[in-house]
């Protein structure tokens, strides 16, 4: 989003940088509908976590929809622990910008979170979304549990399908279990909330996500 160079392979651990013990400082409140960022939430909340691009745009792609509780930006999928946001630019953390998304599965199911998620970018560019270059802007769907993952598996094959009819390349979104969540500092969260015109580089398809396959209407 700054302009740094962006490595396009995932670090070994031994180039791993080191990081730090203790969390960064960041909101305590969703500068949007003021909910807490870190909870307590309330019971039956259920959490997804996606990584689509510029974790500005993407945040901002789920808040919006109705029955998700609170969103945050963050890194995940990585090897550095607590890391800042000038060392996952590096590409020497592993990380993946993420957005976590609390939602209640009574009012907006995961099969339509990742409906959001499919058409919001393009899941065919590898460690890349349009101009944004590195392995921080690789596509990533992090799973909570084996419905989750089966869920998210099943969606990427329809998917894909309907990619390919369109002349689009094969998905490389990668679907691995949630690992640790790093919130992002506080000027991340919900940024483009706060800096109406910001920069977002997320660009779709233009290809639905099919339904009834792992992915349902909200």
């Amino acid at each position: 989003m700054f302009g740094f160079r962006k490595e396009v392979r995932m670090p070994l651990p031994s180039e791993a940088l080191p990081g730090r013990s203790t969390p960064l400082p960041t909101a305590e409140r969703h500068f949007v509908n003021g909910k807490p960022l870190k909870g307590p939430f309330p019971e039956g909340l259920e959490t997804a976590l996606f990584g689509l691009g510029c974790f500005w745009g993407a945040e901002r792609k789920f808040w919006q929809v109705p029955g998700v509780y609170v969103t945050a930006a963050g890194y995940s999928a990585g090897l550095t622990p607590n890391p800042t946001y000038e060392e996952t630019c590096t590409g020497l953390t592993g990380h993946n910008e993420v957005v976590l998304v609390v939602f209640d599965p009574h009012l907006v199911s995961y099969e339509a979170l990742l409906r959001v998620f499919w058409e919001s970018h393009d899941p065919t560019q590898g460690m890349r979304q349009g101009n944004d270059v590195g392995t921080t802007y690789r596509s990533g769907i992090y799973t909570y549990g084996d419905t989750q993952r089966s869920t998210a598996a099943a969606s990427k094959t329809a998917y894909a399908r309907e990619l390919a009819k369109a002349g689009f390349g094969a998905i490389t979104t990668e679907i691995i279990p949630a690992e640790t969540f790093y919130y992002a500092e506080t000027h991340h969260q919900q940024y483009l909330a706060k800096n109406p015109n910001g920069y977002c580089g997320l660009g779709g398809t233009g290809v639905n996500c099919p339904l009834g396959v792992g992915v349902i209407a909200a």
